[in-house]
């Protein structure tokens, strides 16, 4: 999956996430939601289907905009500016992978 740019933003997304101090059930929900990005999109792509593809890619964008809010709380510019540009490539495959 190397070629797949979204997924490799989405790798680099999480590593840069990992950085970011978080204290108790905020902490546990961006964890998983962060996690649930790179590994919704790989599963899409060993969908046999187009419409089974786009079903994991907008549940990738759906923890991404949970993750999204999750940074706004706690005020992270750096991070909302690198979601804004992952929410923009899952979009994109999302619109892109017609049934």
């Amino acid at each position: 999956m190397s070629n797949f740019r979204t997924y490799e933003l989405a790798k680099k997304f999480y590593t840069d996430c990992q950085e970011l101090k978080l204290k108790g059930a905020l902490k546990d929900q961006f964890d998983r939601a962060v996690l649930s990005i790179p590994l919704n999109l790989a599963e899409g792509t060993a969908k046999p289907t187009a419409k089974d593809r786009r079903k994991f890619y907008y549940v990738a964008l759906g923890s991404l905009r949970e993750v999204q809010c999750l940074l706004l709380l706690s005020g992270t510019p750096e991070l909302i500016q690198q979601a804004d540009i992952l929410g923009a490539h899952i979009y994109r495959l999302c619109k892109n992978c017609v049934p």
